[in-house]
């Protein structure tokens, strides 16, 4: 699952102490596994090698630039929502050809952005979005691509609401049933060739089957837009795939592989995936040290230096992280990857930050080793949706972040200072 692993009770990232990176960088500090993001993205290469599809790392899960470069190295290309991730897509040195632009809201400048940079496609999800891209591009005198997003009406049960997004209630794409129609209006206008089918059913997605039904779903719509003479190159599955907040419980790359391969391969189709979380989200721990220990009423909490503002899943979709002092007894065996483990001798306790917000926590009644002031405390499965949603609120600095090859670690982004947080202000 990652390199993270306890060696006689201390937590190592790869060959590296986690207790002597938080000495060295401070905390709280996100640390990231080179080893495991180029486990992850082979896994999934590997696995859906016989369509040889162009894997387009979803940049929202994990934007850092080092991290974008590292993949890119390994021949990745990048699935973007902004026009600030494109740009962070440059600098990590991606192929454009290698480049997919997704989003229900791109602006005049976001798009002009993209078609200068000759990216591979450009997801359009409603009318007044691909008229405005005729437009933009007919006055830059650019002829681009475009994929038709639509909603299959298909989604897993257990992704949360707020990330369910290939239903018709949605913001994102447009009905299946309005596909035809979009294709008899704009399917041959010489200004964009529009020629691909994007989907995006949901995140995370902890079953195979939801895809199985939503391509089959596009590869009927992809036959009669064929029949009335379309052309269609493209079919782009999108993300979604589920990754391990709990040891053994997400299917692997290849488990989703050998459902949806048989579905696509022979098809005549180039095949575009958008996986962000399965890459990314074992690659990437929280470390944040204990500041207090209190009793209030019959609830124990541990008050530790990071928050809502540098992880805020917990918060926003109840989500569970397991979490585990980085330092165990030495005859203690290593805790089991699951939120509800329950350590010999634990207590049970609220891991809540310094914000001031009831809705601050990291954990709720979790059962750990009984905690102290200076304790170092880790969080795993942090690498995605985990510093690129953090925040300044409460005028609180963001956290740095390391990359830890082998035996090596560095600072990929340092840690703001109280500067950073008035420097917009101070400029104007």
């Amino acid at each position: 699952m990652d390199y993270f692993r306890y060696q006689q009770g201390e937590l190592f990232c790869e060959d590296v102490a986690a207790a002597q990176l938080a000495q060295r960088f401070g905390t709280p500090l996100y640390v990231y596994s080179a080893a495991t993001l180029r486990h992850h993205y082979r896994a999934m290469a590997e696995a859906f090698a016989p369509l040889r599809p162009t894997i387009c790392f979803s940049v929202k899960s994990l934007s850092n630039i080092h991290i974008l470069r590292l993949l890119a190295g390994e021949g990745c290309g990048f699935d973007v929502v902004s026009g600030g991730e494109l740009m962070r897509a440059k600098l990590a040195g991606a192929e454009m050809s290698r480049v997919v632009y997704a989003g229900v809201g791109k602006t005049d400048r976001e798009i002009n952005e993209a078609l200068a940079a000759g990216i591979a496609w450009l997801n359009v999800e409603s009318e007044a979005e691909f008229e405005n891209l005729l437009r933009l591009a007919g006055a830059a005198g650019r002829r681009a691509r475009a994929a038709l997003r639509i909603n299959p009406d298909v989604y897993d049960p257990r992704t949360p609401a707020y990330t369910i997004t290939g239903r018709k209630q949605t913001k994102f794409g447009v009905d299946i049933d309005r596909a035809e129609a979009f294709f008899r209006a704009y399917g041959h206008d010489p200004r964009v060739r529009l020629d691909g089918i994007h989907m995006h059913i949901g995140s995370p997605i902890y079953s195979a089957e939801p895809y199985a039904q939503a391509i089959a779903k596009a590869m009927e719509l992809i036959e009669r837009l064929r029949a009335e003479g379309f052309t269609v190159t493209a079919l782009n599955i999108g993300g979604g795939f589920a990754a391990d907040y709990e040891e053994g419980r997400s299917p692997s790359a290849r488990r989703y592989a050998d459902a949806i391969v048989p579905l696509l391969e022979g098809r005549g189709l180039e095949i575009f995936m958008e996986p962000g979380r399965q890459i990314s989200c074992n690659s990437g721990l929280l470390l944040t040290t204990v500041q207090y220990v209190k009793k209030s009423g019959d609830r124990h909490f541990v008050i530790v230096d990071a928050a809502m503002t540098d992880l805020i899943r917990p918060t926003l979709y109840q989500a569970e992280h397991p979490m585990f002092p980085a330092r165990l007894g030495a005859d203690q065996p290593p805790p089991q990857r699951r939120p509800d483990y329950q350590a010999p001798g634990g207590v049970k306790v609220d891991v809540v930050g310094g914000v001031c917000e009831s809705g601050d926590f990291l954990a709720k009644d979790r059962v750990l080793p009984p905690m102290a002031r200076g304790d170092l405390l880790a969080i795993f499965a942090a690498g995605a949706y985990g510093f690129v949603m953090s925040s300044q609120y409460n005028s609180r600095p963001r956290a740095a972040e390391v990359l830890v090859e082998g035996d090596q670690a560095r600072l990929i982004r340092r840690r703001e200072t109280y500067d950073d947080l008035v420097a917009p202000e101070r400029d104007v």
